[in-house]
């Protein structure tokens, strides 16, 4: 071959996605030097020669399992939502692409390595293959994947970041057309009325455990992530190249996010330091253009129109918004006179190289290295690994800022004070490196209980280090930790799933004195009567057959819905505020309430909770429709609101007597570093996402009975543990 001709293929190779539709009965290079092995539990073990092979079968597998979420990730991504749902979608949208556009991205790919060209060309031709060989799939939107589209995916965590622009106020802004007056005086009522209702929390938990405190002398990872179920698959992806990656991989990711290697594991929880500002811009209009004020300077605002197409019953339409920019960011809302701009990390090619490098370390140094692109916006990784460390990242993207301000709210845009000056180093973030007490535990909360008595102090940094505070799951975690010697993976599990639901501990105390305080002669005394003498009893631990459970968790969500926006309005923790707030009346009522629904919903408010908590998978649906009549299992874990570490929730507006599952305790699970990796795992349902699938909930009874599987990490286990050998294509 010609030098002129192996330059074009090499060219090719690194910047070109086939389209193997137009040639379906090209078979890639690729897709021969890869195998994929299915386990017994339906999980794909994908080894190819190089990193980009690896990459390739990775994608294949992952659209076999679930194309639809696959897809609908970069649907989301890209901000192409209504153009499949319609014009109730344009606004989110809108706020993907006041962030993040095709040029953009086409032009990082372009500024990419090499080896990060191939493994993204790898990324879509996986997808595109898959296309190619499965004819019957209907793509909802997407039909042809780019290698530029990995970058609009990357797991630096900015879709998240992008996700906390209001929706309401946005649209309130935008709606219109931006003008001045600011907004009008509807526009400022729906902005001020419109909060979000309490839900569920996100986030996940991770522990990890010094040889020091196990049986066996080697290290323990836990990994449990709570997102919402289905939202990711587990994998097994290796190459000749120095890839050996085991856990859970977001659909349509082309690295594991949450999982480890054959030398360390990684678990990342959400809420670390601040990593997004709003700034308040004074605003003034001039000649029919936008300015705003920047220290004794009016600065132009930059006006940029962004087509929104969307879908509608006559086919596509398509709405033109113009947005305005100051140098923090996009303005995304108007509050008290003046207009906000939001600053956000937006480095995706640097996020994504960070996402996957982190899955080759081969040890601390290496693994710190990763962190050290500091493109990680919003997690906080708690780490282990063979040579017997544990250590902890409290947040990863920090800008560094004056701490003379308040960064939990907006700051005034029009001081240069208040610019960011560069991002701190990951030697000056809250981090932690084999603390004496021999463990680490982070459940979202704030990390100054991560070590116990080693842990940080807050003292030593800047508030904007940590915004969190401490929450239910945090102080049970503590306990749990606390006191732990001869470790084992078995005891760190049941660590993992104990049952104190300690977020009732101060709240029924209060209930009590409450109810004593009334007359002996008083309706609401007698009617309460058995509710308390059943909480008085209760040892605040879920069970199935417990019926305390049952009613201190309807009174306390009872009260959740009547004072969440209360608390919000004051800015406290919605605990705190049932704590401290309420009165002896509020907590009567609120239990007399919960009584009704429980009687009004299943007869009799003496209702088991594995009556009530219940674990269905009835579909393929990105949402699931839950059915009261159709067979489900009973789930004895709960809320996080409460402090459940194993966390189960519902989040959608129930449309059902029971409580159906959606966010919680997903891919969960426990790590031995020993000279011979053991792990264990269990997923919510199955791996794969086709009702016809026998993988399809495969997993659900050991899911809800807290039940892991072993995990087959050696190519010999998994040819001894084989359902499938095959080719991709094949």
């Amino acid at each position: 071959m010609s030098y002129r001709r192996l330059a074009v293929a090499l060219l090719c190779a690194t910047a070109c996605a086939h389209t193997y539709a137009a040639e379906p009965a090209a078979i890639p290079p690729a897709a021969k030097r890869v195998t994929i092995l299915r386990d017994t539990w339906g999980i794909p073990h994908v080894y190819g020669k190089t990193d980009a092979d690896a990459v390739f079968g990775l994608m294949y597998a992952q659209a076999e399992d679930d194309f639809k979420r696959v897809e609908r990730n970069y649907i989301n991504a890209m901000g192409r939502l209504a153009e499949v749902e319609g014009e109730g979608e344009l606004y989110r949208d809108l706020r993907m692409k006041l962030f993040i556009s095709p040029e953009q991205l086409k032009a990082e790919y372009r500024r990419s390595p090499a080896w990060l060209k191939q493994l993204m060309v790898a990324f879509a031709d996986g997808l595109n293959y898959y296309l190619a060989t499965h004819p019957t799939v209907k793509p909802a939107l997407i039909t042809h994947f780019e290698p530029w589209m990995a970058l609009s995916f990357s797991e630096g965590s900015i879709g998240g970041d992008i996700e906390t622009v209001d929706l309401k106020q946005l649209e309130a802004l935008y709606r219109d057309g931006a003008r001045l007056p600011l907004a009008t005086p509807d526009q400022l009522a729906l902005a001020a009325v419109h909060r979000p209702a309490e839900r569920e929390p996100g986030g996940s938990n991770g522990f990890a455990i010094a040889p020091s405190l196990t049986r066996n002398g080697y290290p323990l990872l836990m990994i449990n992530p709570h997102t919402s179920f289905y939202f990711r698959p587990e994998v097994q992806v290796s190459s000749e190249q120095g890839l050996n990656a085991y856990g859970a991989v977001t659909w349509g990711q082309f690295f594991v996010y949450q999982g480890f290697n054959d030398r360390l594991g990684w678990m990342h929880t959400s809420g670390g330091g601040d990593a997004i500002d709003e700034y308040l811009e004074t605003v003034r209009e001039q000649n029919g253009k936008f300015y705003y004020r920047y220290g004794q300077q009016w600065r132009a605002l930059k006006p940029v129109d962004i087509s929104v197409p969307y879908r509608t019953a006559q086919g596509m339409a398509s709405k033109v918004v113009r947005v305005y920019y100051s140098h923090h960011g996009p303005i995304v809302r108007a509050v008290d006179g003046k207009w906000v701009a939001v600053r956000i990390m937006n480095q995706p090619r640097q996020a994504l190289t960070q996402s996957y490098i982190r899955t080759k370390a081969r040890n601390y140094r290496e693994f710190y290295r990763a962190m050290e692109l500091r493109s990680n916006s919003s997690n906080n990784t708690v780490y282990a690994d063979v040579d017997g460390n544990i250590a902890y990242f409290h947040g990863n993207y920090i800008p560094r800022r004056d701490p003379r301000f308040d960064w939990k709210h907006p700051v005034d845009g029009s001081n240069p004070a208040t610019e960011w000056h560069g991002l701190h180093k990951v030697g000056e973030t809250i981090h932690l490196l084999n603390p004496r007490t021999g463990w680490i535990q982070n459940t979202n909360n704030w990390p100054y209980t991560a070590a116990g008595e080693a842990s940080p102090k807050a003292a030593d940094y800047p508030a904007y280090m940590s915004l969190q505070g401490e929450n239910a799951r945090g102080i049970h975690a503590l306990r749990v930790m606390q006191g732990q010697r001869d470790v084992t993976m078995d005891s760190l599990i049941a660590a993992a799933y104990d049952s104190l639901l300690p977020a009732f501990e101060p709240l029924l105390p209060q209930l009590f004195a409450a109810y004593d305080a009334l007359a002996d002669d008083t309706p609401q005394k007698q009617a309460l009567a058995g509710q308390i003498a059943a909480l008085r009893g209760w040892n605040m631990r879920y069970a199935l057959d417990s019926v305390p459970t049952s009613l201190a968790i309807f009174w306390a969500q009872d009260l959740s819905n009547r004072y969440a926006a209360a608390a919000r309005a004051r800015e406290m923790p919605l605990l705190d505020y049932m704590e401290k707030m309420l009165t002896p009346a509020q907590r009567l009522a609120a239990l007399e309430q919960a009584s009704a629904k429980l009687v009004a919903d299943f007869g009799q408010w003496q209702t088991p909770w594995g009556e009530i908590n219940r674990f269905q998978r009835l579909s393929d649906d990105l949402v699931q429709n839950f059915d009261d009549n159709q067979p489900s299992l009973p789930v004895p874990f709960a809320s996080a609101n409460w402090g459940s570490l194993a966390a189960y929730g519902m989040t959608s507006k129930s449309k059902t007597r029971r409580i159906y599952g959606e966010r919680g305790n997903s891919f969960v699970a426990v790590v031995e570093f020993g000279p011979q990796i053991r792990a264990r795992s269990v997923l919510a349902g199955g791996q794969s996402g086709d009702p016809a699938s026998p993988h399809f909930n495969d997993q659900a009874g050991m899911y809800v009975r807290g039940e892991f599987k072993e995990i087959w990490l050696s190519r010999k286990d998994v040819e001894a543990h084989l359902e499938r050998r095959y080719h991709p294509g094949e």
